[in-house]
């Protein structure tokens, strides 16, 4: 039967088979639709006996191309895939070696239609790689990160959100009960009040807590976010020794409870800030190389 796109046709083909069915005959069913007899003819041979309401119009699709690949060329290129599980561009070299002649853009079509390529998902986020600044002065590159722990009395989680600038080491935290990006702006711009300079670049790592909409509310009050490279443990080095160092010194690894954790905070980061003396800026207090500038 003739190719159409007409979506109402699989329907009326099949209202055509049941009148001949009733006892009409084809040539009445031809003039009755305006169709040819030899149409009618073949719509009842090809007509099913299930119920169904349609008879779907086939595919225009060829079913062979003149320069399609040899059945054997096609098992050599599975063959490769499954034996190591290598990418295309490894099975084409593969075949290469074996005296096989084919090109790299057919394995990778080949191993596709057999659903042996690992298709990139599509909630996979692109983030565009921004230069780190170097952290020359005071909120030229200020980390972000949050430190998650579970009250051993309640069950309950609760989240410490850290800011620390990387010039100074002067350091910022609050404690908050769950994740959320206005959370995170709300705490990173009370961090820069608090801190008295203009945060410039602001990076953090790739969690659901730092997404797109914080980087738009940044952007809008001129704050930069810089998100940290995919498996690149060093990024994020400086706030997450400041992590570590709070768990130490300040909360430990097991917080008593959720809602002391932030008076025990705001203690220790005044001690943190203008008393303690840090090795990674020659024992000097974040207070004092702020000071400096």
């Amino acid at each position: 039967m003739a190719y159409t796109s007409n979506p109402k046709i699989p329907r009326l083909r099949m209202q055509a088979v049941l009148l001949v069915r009733k006892g009409w005959s084809t040539r009445q069913v031809a003039r009755h639709f305006g169709y040819n007899q030899s149409s009618i003819v073949r719509w009842v041979q090809s007509a099913p006996f299930d119920g169904r309401e349609t008879i779907p119009t086939r595919s225009s699709r060829p079913k062979s191309h003149p320069r399609a690949l040899a059945p054997e060329i096609v098992s050599a290129i599975v063959e490769a895939r499954l034996a190591h599980g290598r990418c295309a561009e490894v099975v084409y070299e593969d075949l290469k070696e074996q005296g096989i002649s084919v090109s790299l853009s057919s394995v990778k079509r080949t191993l596709a239609r057999h659903e042996l390529l690992k298709s990139r998902t599509k909630w996979k986020r692109y983030r565009p790689a921004v230069p780190r600044p170097l952290p020359a002065y005071p909120g030229a590159l200020v980390q972000m990160d949050t430190i998650h722990f579970i009250d051993w009395m309640s069950g309950q989680r609760f989240y410490v959100y850290v800011i620390l600038d990387v010039c100074s080491r002067w350091a910022y935290a609050e404690v908050h009960d769950r994740l959320s990006q206005r959370i995170s702006l709300a705490v990173a711009l009370r961090a820069q009040t608090k801190a008295g300079f203009k945060f410039r670049m602001l990076q953090t790592d790739n969690g659901p807590e730092f997404s797109k909409w914080f980087h738009d509310m940044l952007a809008a009050k001129g704050i930069s976010l810089r998100h940290s490279r995919v498996r690149q443990a060093n990024d994020n080095a400086h706030v997450e020794r400041f992590n570590r160092t709070l768990q130490d010194e300040c909360l430990g690894k097991y917080p008593l409870r959720a809602n002391t954790a932030q008076a025990k905070l705001n203690t220790y980061l005044d001690y943190y800030n203008n008393d303690r003396k840090h090795m990674g800026i020659n024992f000097q207090k974040p207070a004092q190389v702020m000071q400096s500038y």
